[in-house]
């Protein structure tokens, strides 16, 4: 949910001409929302956590010399239908790779700076938002 929905809502909730079953329509559709970003939440986790320890695997199995260590994170990509395919060029992987790496890294870099003066924020519009009824 955006910043300007999150403002929308708060309009909707501090106008006193809202009615009470409007404020309840509002609130079953937040507590679906919520719900939704859970499961969500919890399935992406869960995906995470495959990932990782195929890739901790493979390292081990590495570390050992087995025969095929990357079957680990072979298995684990392909579960998710996520292996490369026949004809997929390794450089556009790779560059995907690399570009993803760029964008964590500016991520880290952004989360680790000094937050912003406060003061008068600038609202966005970004994506769709909700459309609260009187």
């Amino acid at each position: 949910m955006t910043r300007s929905e999150f403002d929308d809502i708060r309009a909707f909730l501090s106008d006193e001409t809202t009615h009470a079953a409007d404020l309840l329509r509002v609130a079953r559709t937040l507590i679906d929302d919520l719900e939704h970003a859970r499961m969500r939440e919890a399935v992406l986790r869960t995906y995470y956590l495959r990932l990782l320890t195929a890739a901790r695997a493979t390292v081990a199995a590495e570390m050992i010399a087995a025969p095929d260590p990357l079957a680990f994170v072979r298995h684990e990509l392909g579960e998710r239908g996520q292996l490369p395919q026949d004809g997929e060029s390794v450089h556009r992987i790779l560059s995907d790779a690399r570009t993803a790496e760029a964008l964590l890294a500016c991520l880290e870099q952004q989360s680790s700076a000094p937050a912003r003066a406060k003061g008068m924020r600038l609202r966005r519009c970004v994506g769709t938002g909700r459309r609260l009824s009187h």
